[in-house]
């Protein structure tokens, strides 16, 4: 392609650009892309802070204007564009953001190459540990919605154990899978007041190990102390 004929299809883009409104998703601070005659945009949506499925109106290059908030149908029918990828909800990192983990290591091995928690976009709806449906659209997760397959015993009971603080070594449930364990831990070193004594135990056997001994029980007392103790929790070598 000759560079008249390069410039006459920008032109060309441009003038089709001013003329199109396009539906996109939109983190809060982020920007919108479109694709007109092949021609890639990314514009600042107005309002800067909108968070959502929008439709949007190009005011120039650089720039683009909400028109209005997307219908459920056509955000449906913009995802199914973009392969499915299953997650089970980790913990919000902001807005409506969450870092999720794959419901399957194998599968996501095979399709990228790695296996790591991901951010999906736009979670409307879900809770920690439920399992969800996402769309990646080769740069971003987005979610859909929440997989209505999976039983929600399952998030309930992981959801529970977090809450009494069992260790990720002693979960053990009907159904769990090594991609539970994972995502458990994942979420138990956010979690405040979990993460301590969890941390303190690997210290504990790490130092015991270095000395010649080794950890056979270790029990985290809290807020008790005793001077007669060596330190306020208990373990045996």
């Amino acid at each position: 392609m000759d560079i008249r004929t390069l410039l006459n299809q920008i032109a060309s883009a441009e003038v089709q650009l001013h003329t199109t409104q396009f539906l996109a998703p939109c983190v809060k601070g982020g920007k919108v892309r479109t694709r007109v005659a092949g021609i890639v945009y990314t514009l600042v949506p107005q309002p800067r802070q909108f968070e959502g499925w929008g439709l949007f109106q190009p005011v120039d290059q650089q720039t683009a204007t909400l028109i209005a908030e997307a219908d459920l149908p056509d955000i449906a029918a913009y995802l199914q564009h973009f392969s499915a990828l299953r997650l089970r909800l980790a913990y919000r990192l902001h807005n409506q953001t969450w870092l999720a983990y794959p419901v399957n290591e194998a599968d996501m091995r095979q399709r990228f190459k790695t296996v790591k928690p991901v951010p999906v976009h736009l979670v409307t709806e879900g809770d920690t540990f439920e399992q969800i449906i996402s769309r990646w659209n080769g740069a971003s997760c987005w979610f859909e919605e929440v997989d209505r397959r999976d039983d929600p015993a399952i998030a309930e009971t992981l959801q529970s154990n977090l809450k009494q603080q069992v260790p990720v070594e002693k979960l053990q449930f009907k159904g769990i899978t090594p991609e539970m364990r994972s995502l458990y831990d994942l979420v138990a070193q956010r979690t405040e007041g979990f993460a301590q004594p969890q941390q303190d135990e690997k210290r504990l056997r790490q130092a015991l190990k270095l000395g010649g001994g080794e950890l056979h029980q270790f029990h985290d007392r809290g807020d008790y102390t005793n001077s007669s103790k060596a330190n306020d929790r208990c373990y045996k070598t």
